[in-house]
């Protein structure tokens, strides 16, 4: 919806406005190449340090797409924004993922019905013990009813956000551990995301397309990342449209 900003980071642009649904990937560019390839008539809403944002319709229902930067303070600080300064009420994250279980291959959909995390980003809501981010239930069902209209057989489960890209040799042991507690993937801001949505009382959900194993070094091509990418953009669309119509 279109209102007055009074945003950082968002400053819609005249005559614009943010579906209720926004999809968001990380880099900013591939949120515009998302509206491009998959909306109806999408425009620009936001440009604010080049952090491109869309808005246009999927079936006939409006959607949005916005790109959320690297790491849980970057998401943290865009999805705030949209949830309570510009009323959206779902926020998907879509994006790569590097996979930690043996059965978790290049190219597969990894959908995080939870996210732990070794950032502190959760303490801020003051409980004690462990504030644990898990993904909205109506986007959670909406997705897997998707899937299975799509005939998509993601990966549901854990996976592991973490603030740190690369590991000092200390840690070097790290994604044997994650592998160990079952979570399937790692990834920067899904637990910032699931965080956020809580505390603002929206929903929110995440999923991935597998580009590397942290088990096996194997990564896909530039080329194969491109074409592995639909499967998992449909699926969010279709959870898109799906809440989009409720």
């Amino acid at each position: 919806m279109g209102k007055e900003s009074i945003s950082a980071s968002i400053a819609l642009n005249e005559g614009t406005s943010i579906a209720k649904v926004v999809l968001m990937p990380g880099d900013p560019l591939r949120a515009k190449r998302i509206a491009e390839k998959y909306l109806e008539n999408p425009v620009c809403f936001n440009n604010v340090r080049n952090m491109l944002g869309y808005t246009g319709t999927y079936n006939g229902r409006e959607v949005s797409v916005m790109g959320h930067g690297m790491g849980i303070p970057s998401i943290g600080i865009y999805s705030t924004e949209l949830y309570e300064q510009f009323d959206v009420d779902a926020i998907i994250r879509i994006g790569s993922t590097g996979s930690l279980q043996p059965n978790v291959k290049l190219g597969d959909v990894v959908v995080a019905m939870g996210s732990s995390s070794n950032s502190s980003y959760g303490d801020i809501y003051g409980l004690p013990g462990t504030f644990a981010p898990v993904a909205s239930y109506e986007l959670l069902k909406a997705c897997m009813d998707a899937a299975e209209k799509l005939d998509v057989h993601p990966h549901v489960g854990q996976v592991y956000s973490s603030d740190q890209f690369y590991y000092p040799k200390a840690n070097a042991d790290l994604p044997q551990r994650l592998t160990d507690l079952g979570m399937l993937a790692v990834e920067m801001e899904s637990a910032g995301l699931y965080w956020t949505a809580q505390g603002c009382h929206k929903k929110a959900l995440a999923m991935f397309t597998v580009s590397d194993s942290l088990l096996t070094h194997e990564a896909m091509t530039a080329e194969e990342r491109q074409n592995s990418f639909d499967t998992m953009m449909r699926l969010g669309l279709e959870t898109a449209w799906t809440v989009a119509g409720e």
